[in-house]
């Protein structure tokens, strides 16, 4: 199956085309904005690199989120769109899940939620072991220590050096943001569902009174 990988939930802008289990290419750019601006030119490039045109695709995966607001809707807007024009399906796969496939073992993905909080799942070899959760950092400690059990973990997201000093030995990654390989592979493993954003808390913007 010929997948269309694509993040732009957090720090950074990926793409990735895979065949199957294999990486045809591969592209990744850090931004904290401008996700809209880049994202299609980057699809269009990686596709070319591959030898690909879009008609050859046969799923479409994005990251939905937790993550900035506008870059998760970015990437899923994008996804439905060429999906639709397409006639293929397209899929989410969590922003957490994506970080947690990167590693190994015991795996908390930790995305920092700002306001003292955090967006937290934990796997075991890529097995949830919680549902994706927002949480303060102090609840969050709690809830991996009690997963964890002293056993060696691994910490990764914006987020890990939140939890790290509750975590003495863990080892912490902070990519700037999913891996696009790995969410195209998830999302060829996975049944078609209709892809929606997941959002763990309301937007920090407020309409005015």
């Amino acid at each position: 199956m010929i997948v269309l990988g694509l993040d732009t939930c957090l720090t950074a802008c990926s793409v990735a085309v895979l065949d199957g289990e294999r990486v045809l290419a591969h592209a990744s750019e850090t931004m904290a904005r401008g996700h809209q601006e880049r994202l299609a030119p980057m699809a269009q490039a990686v596709m070319a690199e591959a030898g690909l045109g879009f008609p050859d695709l046969q799923r479409i995966g994005a990251t939905v989120g937790p993550g900035s607001f506008t870059g998760l809707r970015v990437g899923v807007a994008f996804a439905k769109g060429l999906a639709s024009a397409l006639a293929i399906p397209a899929v989410g796969v969590g922003a957490l899940e994506a970080l947690g496939a990167s590693a190994g073992g015991m795996t908390a993905a930790v995305i920092d939620a700002r306001r003292e909080q955090v967006y937290l799942q934990v796997f075991e070899d890529g097995a949830p072991l919680m549902a994706p959760d927002a949480l303060a950092v102090g609840v969050a400690a709690a809830r991996l220590a009690e997963l964890a059990m002293g056993r060696a973990l691994t910490l990764i997201g914006s987020g890990a050096p939140l939890l790290a000093e509750f975590a003495p030995g863990a080892a912490v990654l902070t990519p700037d943001g999913c891996d696009a390989r790995l969410v195209a592979r998830l999302a060829g493993r996975r049944p078609a569902t209709p892809i929606r954003p997941l959002y763990l808390r309301a937007p920090d913007a407020k309409l005015p009174a």
